[in-house]
């Protein structure tokens, strides 16, 4: 059977047949449920219509938390580049390319561009903070450029700071042509992204309840034989119906022990565990949730192995409070895992805690072992223990959360509570 007829069956199967699915056993009672309240995107709605877009006020307050810190910090000016920094504090997306285009931000005043010269009325278009746009010809130099933009400041530059997506051989015409000291940037950018706004904030709530009712939706439509990329398509479209771009990455029965995947193909068994991982974006900002469910009855391994995984999620949730050190919530939930006996270190539970998110996935702070970095409120990470059984299933469960001023708070709600309600009745 190709796929085309497969998707067409399933559909069908689904549509007429769900009642007969849910007496085989094969499905949890959640997904019947899900299947008694339809299975078509109608049933969702878009739920990005009534938000707030950033205004250029916030900004300007970015441009300028960033120009106190690089004062505090005896930097003269900030050199960055297209990527999620360059959007951070100017709302200008520029996909690098060997032209080098970005902005010098100094210490005080307003900012100076660096322009391939046939791309100025583009990038005119685009930049809506300084207006000096300076440019460099195709056989000239963008670096003997920005040493006369370093020398023409109020205060000429001696001590730049870059920024940490900045590639090497950017830095290295830098150093070589200026002859400036230059400084890691990445702790003066950090304190900006790291630290979410309530309105950065109200986006990543969003997104992560998305992206759960995304998941909740086609998990409704699971059937024998599928294939990874056919519930894939569904989750995208589950995210699409709500008014986003969103994505997830199945993996099914004993792939599901690959963390990140693997280049097998797969049909949906009884009995097999479904894993996904993945989100989507609202105004930028990202959710990133996994979800773990059997198809059909979980066994008894199933389910010891989901008890373990989501107390370490509640002992590493319980932790969380300002000032504690990163490291210190890994090790909360990986002395769980450990004291059941899948360890020592990263022997079934393979990976980190979690990872900041905010305008990228992955990014700054991290929750991993040893990592002293004291905890504060507004910084936004995942917590996503995991257990990984070659050969058998991997388990994982993934929420976002917020370091508030007295603890934390999950983004989203629709938290896991068992691997039959994987959404709960906590809708936060």
């Amino acid at each position: 059977m190709d796929i085309r007829t497969m998707k067409h069956d399933r559909r069908s199967f689904i549509r007429t047949g769900g009642v007969s699915l849910a007496f085989t056993g094969l499905v949890p009672a959640f997904i019947q449920s899900c299947i008694r309240g339809g299975t078509e995107t109608s049933i969702l709605e878009d739920m990005t219509r009534d938000v707030v877009p950033l205004t250029e006020q916030d900004y300007k307050d970015r441009q300028e938390k960033v120009q106190s810190l690089m004062a505090e910090r005896l930097m003269d000016a900030l050199w960055i580049e297209g990527g999620t920094n360059l959007e951070y504090f100017f709302d200008v997306g520029w996909r690098t390319s060997e032209r080098v285009f970005g902005v010098v931000l100094p210490v005080a005043g307003d900012p100076v561009w660096i322009c391939p010269g046939f791309e100025a009325p583009r990038a005119a278009e685009l930049i809506r903070f300084g207006n000096d746009i300076r440019t460099w010809e195709e056989h000239e130099s963008p670096f003997t450029l920005l040493k006369d933009v370093f020398r023409s400041m109020t205060t000429p530059v001696k001590r730049l700071a870059i920024g940490p997506d900045v590639r090497n051989f950017v830095v290295e015409g830098i150093r070589k042509e200026t002859g400036l000291g230059l400084l890691d940037g990445s702790g003066i950018i950090n304190r900006c992204r790291g630290i979410k706004t309530e309105k950065e904030l109200s986006y990543m709530d969003l997104a992560n309840r998305i992206t759960k009712k995304a998941y909740q939706w086609a998990f409704a439509q699971v059937s024998p034989g599928m294939i990874s990329r056919e519930l894939r398509d569904l989750i995208s479209a589950g995210h699409a119906a709500q008014g986003t771009t969103g994505d997830g990455w199945p993996l099914f029965g004993p792939l599901s022990a690959f963390p990140h995947g693997s280049r097998q193909e797969y049909h949906l068994r009884e009995g097999d565990v479904i894993l996904v991982d993945g989100g989507c974006t609202v105004e930028g900002y990202r959710s990133d949730v996994t979800r773990t469910i059997v198809f059909g009855r979980p066994n008894d391994k199933h389910r010891k192995v989901f008890d373990m995984v989501k107390r370490a999620q509640d002992a590493a949730m319980a932790t969380v409070r300002p000032g504690i050190p990163a490291g210190e919530v890994d090790r909360a939930a990986r002395k769980v895992i450990e004291d059941a006996g899948y360890g020592p270190g990263y022997a079934y539970f393979v990976h980190r805690l979690g990872h900041g998110i905010g305008l990228d996935w992955h990014e700054w702070p991290y929750l991993v072992k040893d990592n002293p970095l004291p905890l504060e409120p507004g910084m936004t990470m995942s917590n996503e223990p995991g257990v990984y059984i070659y050969g058998e299933f991997g388990l994982r469960i993934e929420d976002c959360f917020v370091v508030t001023e007295d603890g934390s708070r999950y983004l989203g709600g629709m938290l896991c509570e068992s691997l039959e309600n994987p959404f709960g009745s906590n809708v936060g």
